[in-house]
């Protein structure tokens, strides 16, 4: 004999939304103000009251990247003192649970060393607590009393010849604030993650310092720009005859031949890495996720859901806003049992393309008219 009994139970199914990490930046650098902690900034933000009225580094990159950033531009700063290092403030982010995209550094490297170690911070945060991050660098500008631009050029590149620093992303700061004009044009809501900062439809920079001048008084050329560029650094750049100043290719300073030699690339696989991480740990010690062909194919589809809304279109006024990869294909994810407890998943993602190098070929027609 026994009793009735009615339970409703409500079962979680892992489909609410994800927070969004990507352009959420934490910009560390000396400061006079807030020394040691972590302050929360947007457009609405005093950066005299936040950061302190002294003039300072951090102030003028935060500055620069709020110009650049759009309507919805927020970032995370962390002014430090004397004694603090770039490592301690990135470490209590950490520690504290903000997850940022990118880590913006805002006091020029002069060697390798410190390059490599901004590239050893990134990697040891994705070990450590699973975020994907990649470094803005700042490397110093050219020093007018008493370098030429045939010394700076000799200069920066030794700073970064033969590094492998693929999470690294170096900015001579040529006209002051060059680095925090690069990072709001990356956090830029407007444009996609997907994006290179060379899009020019994006619209021109903003705030962008002084054109620098050498010790002899010759102005910043686009030969010296094209030089740096060629060394791995990401600079602006301009077009003849036509208004405004833009920017280069988002150059990381990986190896010859990587997949993610440019910021766009890293960033959407990074971003397709957050979502589907969030789906794996759901699935931890699962028995729905097992090696019978209906779950594999149950969650190959969950575990594409992240790719197909990272590859969703817009039409509007007839024109087609694409997303940020192509729509996934049959084959696109494979789910492998290692063990009877071990589980892994390939996944393919295929930016779209993205000319960066445009050519037209113009031919006369001197035939005679048929007409005639």
């Amino acid at each position: 004999m026994s009793l009735g009994k009615v339970s409703v139970n409500n079962l979680n199914l892992g489909q609410g939304a994800v927070t969004e990490v990507e352009r959420y930046f934490l910009f560390i650098g000396p400061g006079s103000k807030s020394q040691g902690q972590l302050v929360p900034l947007n457009t609405e933000s005093d950066l005299d009251v936040q950061l302190g009225i002294p003039p300072s580094d951090l102030k003028t990159q935060v500055k620069a990247a709020g110009l650049n950033g759009g309507d919805r531009w927020a970032c995370l700063a962390a002014p430090l003192s004397g004694q603090m290092t770039w490592q301690d403030a990135l470490t209590k982010a950490q520690q504290q649970g903000y997850s940022v995209e990118a880590v913006v550094i805002t006091t020029p490297v002069t060697t390798a060393a410190e390059l490599e170690a901004m590239n050893e911070a990134a990697i040891a945060i994705g070990n450590t607590y699973g975020r994907r991050v990649f470094v803005l660098a700042a490397v110093a500008g050219i020093d007018a009393a008493t370098q030429t631009w045939s010394d700076y050029l000799t200069a920066s590149k030794a700073i970064v010849e033969g590094l492998a620093a693929p999470r690294v992303l170096a900015v001579p700061q040529l006209h002051g604030n060059d680095l925090g004009v690069l990072a709001g044009r990356l956090a830029n809501a407007a444009v996609s993650v997907a994006d290179s900062p060379m899009r020019v439809a994006t619209g021109a920079v903003v705030g962008l310092g002084p054109v620098p001048k050498d010790k002899d008084s010759i102005p910043l050329q686009s030969a010296t720009r094209s030089e740096l560029d060629k060394a791995r650094y990401s600079v602006s750049q301009t077009y003849p005859d036509y208004q405004g100043v833009y920017w280069g290719d988002g150059n990381l300073l990986d190896v010859v031949g990587s997949d993610f030699a440019v910021i766009e690339n890293l960033r959407v696989a990074d971003k397709a890495a957050r979502r589907v991480r969030v789906l794996l740990v759901q699935r931890v010690a699962d028995r729905r996720l097992n090696s019978s062909p209906n779950s594999i194919a149950v969650n190959t589809a969950r575990l594409m859901d992240p790719l197909r809304a990272m590859a969703k279109s817009t039409t509007f006024a007839g024109q087609v806003f694409p997303g940020e990869i192509e729509q996934p294909q049959e084959g696109d994810i494979v789910i492998t049992w290692k063990s009877k407890y071990a589980v892994e998943a390939y996944l393919k993602l295929r930016p779209l393309n993205s000319p960066k190098d445009l050519t037209a070929n113009i031919a006369l027609d001197l035939s005679p008219d048929a007409s005639e």
